[in-house]
């Protein structure tokens, strides 16, 4: 079901991508930023739903909170002529890649145990084949 939701809003944010005007220049790095805190809280939530504890309102309001705390420090930035988004940036990357890591072990011992259970059930299914020829001997 979130997967569902993450792929159609996904679609309907390139359907306005590709729609809406350019986003001029002076607003890019407010953008971009947001953007960065925005993906942080997605891969949150998935791996948060991957650990059955996904809750929806922690989701939207750490969604729009990193990304307006992320724009708001860009701006502080910027007016102090210091470059503290970055900050921002390594927090919400580093966070990114962790959460990227728990998906990715989720997944490959999912896959790693699904390849030994379906070697378990060949050998038992194996061993009883054999039991039954030498029973029928």
């Amino acid at each position: 079901m979130i997967l569902i939701a993450i792929i159609i809003g996904c679609i309907i944010g390139a359907l306005i991508g590709t729609n809406i005007p350019t986003i001029p220049y002076t607003y890019s790095g407010y953008l971009a930023i947001a953007i960065i805190a925005a993906l942080d809280s997605v891969f949150g939530a998935i791996t948060s739903s991957l650990k059955r504890n996904f809750d929806m309102k922690i989701f939207l309001s750490g969604f729009f909170v990193n990304a307006i705390l992320a724009m708001a420090l860009t701006y502080l930035g910027q007016k102090l002529n210091v470059d503290i988004y970055l900050a921002a940036v390594v927090v919400f990357v580093g966070r990114m890649f962790n959460n990227l890591g728990t998906i990715r072990r989720y997944y490959v011992e999912k896959l790693a145990s699904n390849k030994i259970i379906a070697k378990a059930e060949a050998a038992i299914k194996q061993a009883n084949e054999s039991t039954t020829k030498e029973k029928q001997k």
